[in-house]
């Protein structure tokens, strides 16, 4: 295989705050392809500084084991998969990246779409959610109101969530998902669910610190309204432990480090019967056709990256926009489902 990789960055259509005052303009992400003949295979992880990720160290990593990974033979992505897991045991954003550009480049060389190779059938899929970042509420309504949309998903971890939650109810019919990102206290907690679930909100993420078990036992028990994991369910070990405090997980690529082990939390979450959602990390087209793939397998879906931004860097994946606002239309190309088309790639 030959291997190619570079950075790209790609605004945002308003600054994205979430808890904790974590802001950003723009986001930054390490685009990755792996070549083998005419065939050619896309991949991105997306830098998150609260992650401790940037693109130069990742872009770092591959040139360190570049000739490694181009040695390897490209006949089963699960095997590749386990061959990254074990070259960079702590690069799980950059394995991700190399997995999906494996899987895309082995989709592309058997003339299907991801979702087809691991038997699933594209039918009834979750609509996908609009992400409001964290700003004041008067700028809040105003996002709101040039983007209407069938979901909603706030962010919240403000000394205002309620204020927010119950002005943005008054521009829209649409659900409400709020997503803490581990920025409430367990009090905290106790006093805005039940606020929250008189003003019609569908269901709360990641609402205490990853560690904090005691905090999410007593949420648990008095919660009205589901509660998913995020930041506390990261790898697979995570799915099983989660069970007994949320009712369900939000898996993301890039943490879990990739498609392959996204595979297998899905199967996990089921046998656990938790639901399972899977969200994205501002990942830019590329990205987020690799969450479109797992559709069919989702209760909810998180993938709204290319919304939120203000230049696409691929074509195939396609957001409805009409009847069914919100659903994901079925992807037009093998593999991914998507073609890397870019200006910023000379």
């Amino acid at each position: 295989m030959q291997l190619d990789f570079w950075e790209q960055i790609i605004p945002f259509e308003y600054p994205f705050t979430i808890s904790n005052g974590r802001t950003k303009t723009h986001q930054s992400t390490l685009m990755v392809r792996l070549a083998l003949g005419n065939w050619v295979g896309y991949g991105e992880a997306p830098a998150i500084a609260y992650y401790n990720v940037s693109v130069d160290v990742m872009i770092a990593q591959l040139q360190k084991y570049q000739k490694m990974i181009e040695k390897f033979a490209l006949i089963d992505p699960e095997r590749f998969w386990h061959f990254l897991h074990h070259l960079l045991p702590q690069d799980p954003f950059l394995v991700s990246a190399l997995d999906m550009a494996g899987w895309d480049l082995f989709g592309q060389m058997k003339k299907e779409p991801l979702h087809t190779l691991w038997h699933t059938t594209w039918r009834e899929t979750p609509i996908c959610d609009y992400t409001l970042g964290i700003d004041t509420i008067e700028k809040m309504v105003q996002k709101m109101q040039s983007h209407p949309w069938p979901i909603y998903k706030v962010k919240v971890g403000t000394p205002y969530d309620i204020e927010m939650i119950t002005e943005l109810r008054k521009h829209t019919l649409s659900p409400i998902r709020v997503d803490a990102n581990a920025g409430w206290t367990t009090e905290e907690a106790l006093q805005k669910i039940p606020a929250l679930a008189k003003l019609g909100v569908e269901l709360v993420e990641q609402p205490l610190a990853k560690d904090n078990w005691e905090g999410m036992k007593i949420v648990k028990a008095q919660s009205e309204l589901p509660l998913f994991a995020d930041e506390s369910c990261v790898v697979e070990k995570d799915v099983k432990i989660c069970a007994e405090y949320f009712d369900g997980i939000n898996i993301k690529l890039t943490k879990c480090s990739g498609l392959t082990p996204a595979l297998r939390m899905i199967q996990e979450a089921k046998k656990l019967n938790l639901k399972v959602m899977m969200g994205s990390m501002n990942e830019s087209v590329i990205g987020s056709a690799a969450i479109a793939q797992f559709l069919p397998q989702l209760d909810y879906v998180d993938m709204d990256g290319p919304l939120l931004m203000t230049e696409l860097n691929g074509v195939g994946l396609n957001y409805s926009h009409d009847q069914q606002m919100g659903k994901i239309e079925p992807l037009l190309y093998p593999g991914l489902g998507v073609r890397y088309s870019s200006p910023f790639l000379k």
